[in-house]
């Protein structure tokens, strides 16, 4: 699962210098950049992207609203450390695989074809749709800071890359990538990244 691909088929770069190129290419050239930088087999520099993302994320939360973070240790500083590497080494990876798991089972239910089961004809496999939902996280990154619209400006975004990705990847149609894209949206970054909670804040203002 956490294996690097040594020649991956159009897979992403290594190191500091391929996680901003990927982010920078995929908010602006989504369509391309999933139709070449997404490999099988190659979910490594995914994972590696949606935990940078996600560090990216919970530092701009702290530095805006310091009160978020728990009193784990006397120094605020090695709290807040705490906390930023409990995101970026464990809840990052879970709730990857998390969504990418639904967004999984949401495909198989949009392939369904009623008069011969499913069809994989043109679905990528569960890799591919793990670097898709982890490459599609890229916005979050700028929505650290308790803006609750810039999150969900943030969260919208994220949401249309990872139709984009669903529809590039597995090659489904308009309305299938509808179908297994929101759920998958709504838990990994309306959930995980406080979108939801963004939209009741400015709903009840």
């Amino acid at each position: 699962m956490n294996s690097w691909t040594e020649n991956p088929e159009g897979g992403r770069d290594r190191g500091l210098r391929g996680l901003a190129r990927a982010w920078i290419e995929v908010l602006i050239r989504p369509r391309r950049f999933f139709a070449n930088g997404v490999a099988p087999g190659d979910q490594a520099p995914g994972l590696t992207f949606a935990a940078a993302v996600a560090a990216v994320f919970v530092l701009g939360w702290i530095a805006t609203e310091p009160t978020v973070v728990p009193s784990i240790a006397e120094s605020f500083v090695l709290s807040a450390a705490v906390v930023v590497l409990l995101v970026t080494a464990l809840a990052a990876p879970v709730g990857l695989h998390l969504t990418a798991a639904l967004a999984t089972v949401s495909l198989v239910i949009a392939s369904l074809e009623f008069h011969g089961g499913v069809s994989f004809r043109d679905r990528g496999g569960v890799s591919e749709t793990v670097q898709v939902v982890a490459y599609a996280s890229a916005p979050m990154a700028l929505a650290g800071a308790a803006v609750p619209a810039l999150r969900v400006v943030c969260g919208g975004y994220a949401t249309l890359l990872l139709l984009v990705g669903f529809r590039v990847v597995h090659g489904t149609t308009p309305f299938r990538t509808v179908l297994a894209g929101i759920p998958a949206a709504v838990f990994g970054y309306g959930i995980g990244y406080r979108v939801v909670a963004a939209v009741r804040t400015l709903f009840a203002g």
